[in-house]
């Protein structure tokens, strides 16, 4: 990987092509990231860069926190997030990664946390059928139903779609594609939907499986 960048999701819009075809994109503020830290074999047992985006008062952090960022000469950062970079040698302490690292066609991975939608059941976690409304079904029709046979193997089997908690989770979304990279506002514009709520925290790298 020779490409990566911490952004934050602003919303959703729209671009024409020069035929007049419509793409939904997805506008991410790319940047600008600090290297914070590189990470070597030698020392850490793997080679990596951590970036640190979005400047924060030093309130919000701990005094470890506050000596990490001081000794790389970076001011404080709300985030922080490693990538294992193919050549580390190519980024410097203390330095500035922007939105200009990717290029107008270029194929991405996008990590982030979904919308948490709380408790949920089985219909809207795991899209299934709700029960007959007759033939004395009920009186709960939304129900997960039978959860296996009685006498064997009396009991669950993992991994059974069950209520509980629906989102707020990781999720990466591979191969989607840089319509256009905005330098002067730090700004890319992806095509398609990307996971997270508005204003949230994503990870953009280049795509490790195109």
């Amino acid at each position: 990987m020779n490409k990566a960048i911490i952004g934050k999701k602003l919303g959703m819009t729209q671009v024409f092509t020069a035929d007049g075809a419509v793409i939904p994109v997805t506008v991410v503020e790319a940047g600008p990231c600090a290297v914070v830290q590189k990470k070597t074999v030698e020392r850490d047992g793997y080679n990596a860069v951590q970036l640190g985006y979005k400047d924060c008062k030093e309130k919000k952090l701990n005094k470890p926190e506050l000596g990490h960022l001081k000794k790389a000469n970076v001011s404080p950062k709300d985030v922080l997030k490693e990538f294992k970079f193919d050549n580390i040698d190519a980024f410097e302490i203390g330095g500035e990664i922007k939105c200009d690292i990717f290029a107008d066609g270029d194929v991405i991975d996008v990590t982030g946390t979904t919308k948490g939608h709380g408790y949920s059941g089985v219909i809207k976690r795991w899209n299934s059928h709700r029960l007959k409304e007759t033939h004395g079904v009920g009186p709960v029709h939304r129900e997960v139903g039978s959860l296996g046979a009685n006498s064997d193997p009396s009991r669950v089997f993992p991994g059974k779609h069950m209520p509980g908690q629906y989102g707020c989770e990781q999720v990466t979304v591979l191969n989607l594609k840089v319509v256009k990279v905005d330098t002067a506002r730090n700004v890319l514009l992806i095509k398609g939907a990307v996971p997270g709520a508005k204003n949230s925290i994503v990870y953009i790298r280049e795509a490790v499986k195109k």
